[in-house]
C-alpha cells in the first residue's frame, strides 16, 4: 500500500450562474483520516466530492493531494479510488476480473495482478469468490467487491459516494463497521459523502456538517453530536428538544443561569461560552435520551401525549405548557404519569447545549 497522504482543499468554490453550489471552503484531511461530508440534498457535499475527484472544476481555490496541486489534473491522474452507491461493477466479468481491472489498465503483468487481487479479496473476506460472477453476489458482497477494486491500485485518496445507500438497514449497519475496519487496516485517507447521520457518526474520524453550500461545523462524531454549534446541526444530527430562554446571570463554574420562556420562567443552569451577556436571547437543546422522567418531580412538568415501545427503549411525546413544540424523551424503562397526566423532566447540566437564537452561541 502507498503511504497515507493528506488532502487539502484551499478556498475552493463552485457557482452555477447565481447559485452557490459551494461557497469558498477550506478543509484539511489528515493522512489516514476518514472524513464524512454530511448534510441534506443540495448542501454541496457531492459538489465537493466531484471537485476532489476532478469531475467538476472549481471556480476558485486549489485541491492538494499529498502537497501536490491536482486542481487541473484529470480524474485518472489524481491517484484516487472511488466507490459509488450503485458499485458500477462489470456484470460480464468475474469478481476477480472486476478487482483486477484497474491493474490491467495500468499494465501490471498477469502474475502480479493475480497476487494483488487475491490479497485484496482476502482483506474484504471474499477469498473463495474470485471466480463468481457479479449477479451471483449479494448486495453486501458486491459492495465489498467494489471496495476491493478501488483499493487494489493503492490509491492516495479513497472517495465513497453514499456507498451503503443501496443496502437494507440491517446489512447497512453491519457494513458500516466492516468498511470502517477495512479503512483503518489499509490506512488510506478517505472521504465519505452521506446524508445518513448514523453512517457518518459510525464510520468517520471527523464529520463536516454542510448546509446551503458551506461547512457549518466540523469535529469528531462525539463533538458534533454532544456539542452542536447551532440549531441546524443539533436537529440534523438526531432529535433535539429546543427551549427558548434569556441569560439572567452567571451560574458559577462555567454555567449560566437561563430563564426559560415558559410559564413562571423556570431558571436552569447551562454551560456556555464565557462571553455571553445578561439579557442575551438563547436557545437550549437537550437530546431525548438525556432527559430523565419522574412521575412527580423535575425541573419541568409536561403532559404525556403518547408513548411507544421501540424495542430497546420507550419513546415519549410530551406537551410542555407555554410552547407549541412537542418534547421527546427516550427512556429504557416505562414510567407512568401522575394522576394529572403530567410527568417531571430533568437532565444533567453537562447535557444541555446552549445556542443563540440565530444559531451559534457567540
Amino acid at each position: 500500500m502507498n503511504a497515507s497522504v493528506p488532502l487539502d482543499l484551499q478556498n475552493i468554490s463552485k457557482r452555477y450562474g447565481p447559485i452557490h453550489a459551494l461557497r469558498p471552503t477550506s478543509l484539511h484531511v489528515a493522512a489516514g483520516e476518514m472524513l464524512a461530508l454530511l448534510g441534506p440534498s443540495g448542501c454541496g457535499k457531492t459538489t465537493t466530492l466531484r471537485m476532489i475527484a476532478g469531475f467538476t472544476t472549481p471556480n476558485t481555490g486549489n485541491v492538494m493531494i499529498g502537497g501536490v496541486d491536482v486542481t487541473d489534473l484529470p480524474p485518472n491522474k489524481r491517484g484516487l479510488g472511488m466507490v459509488f452507491q450503485n458499485y458500477s461493477l462489470f456484470p460480464h466479468m468475474t469478481v476477480g476480473e472486476n478487482v483486477a481491472y484497474g491493474l490491467k489498465m495500468r499494465g501490471v503483468n498477469a502474475a502480479d495482478r493475480t497476487k494483488k487481487v487475491r490479497s485484496m479479496l482476502e482483506l474484504v473476506r471474499l477469498s473463495s469468490f474470485e471466480g463468481r460472477h457479479i449477479h451471483q453476489m449479494s448486495g453486501g458482497q458486491q459492495q465489498r467487491v467494489a471496495l476491493a477494486r478501488s483499493l487494489v491500485t493503492d490509491p492516495k485518496i479513497l472517495l465513497l459516494d453514499e456507498p451503503l445507500g443501496a443496502l437494507d438497514r440491517n446489512l447497512r449497519e453491519s457494513m458500516q463497521f466492516e468498511l470502517r475496519e477495512i479503512q483503518r487496516r489499509v490506512g488510506t485517507t478517505s472521504i465519505i459523502v452521506t446524508h445518513d447521520q448514523e453512517e457518518a457518526l459510525t464510520m468517520s474520524d471527523r464529520v463536516a456538517v454542510m448546509a446551503e453550500g458551506e461547512v457549518v461545523q466540523i469535529g469528531t462524531p462525539i463533538e458534533i453530536y454532544e456539542r452542536p454549534q447551532n440549531q441546524f446541526v443539533s436537529e440534523f444530527l438526531g432529535t433535539a428538544n429546543i427551549f427558548d430562554g434569556t441569560i439572567v446571570g452567571q451560574g458559577g463554574e462555567g454555567l449560566w443561569n437561563v430563564a426559560l420562556s415558559l410559564p413562571d420562567a423556570p431558571i436552569v443552569k447551562v454551560s456556555g461560552p464565557p462571553h455571553l451577556k445578561n439579557s442575551s436571547k438563547v436557545r437550549m437543546a437537550v437530546r431525548p435520551e438525556r432527559l430523565a422522567i419522574d412521575p412527580t418531580s423535575g425541573d419541568l412538568r409536561a403532559k404525556v401525549r403518547g408513548v411507544v415501545f421501540r424495542g430497546s427503549y420507550y419513546a415519549y411525546e410530551l406537551d410542555l405548557p407555554g410552547t407549541k413544540r412537542p418534547l421527546y424523551v427516550y427512556s429504557n424503562e416505562k414510567t407512568e404519569a401522575g394522576s394529572d397526566g403530567f410527568i417531571g423532566l430533568s437532565w444533567p447540566q453537562k447535557y444541555a447545549i446552549l445556542l443563540t437564537e440565530g444559531g451559534t452561541a457567540r
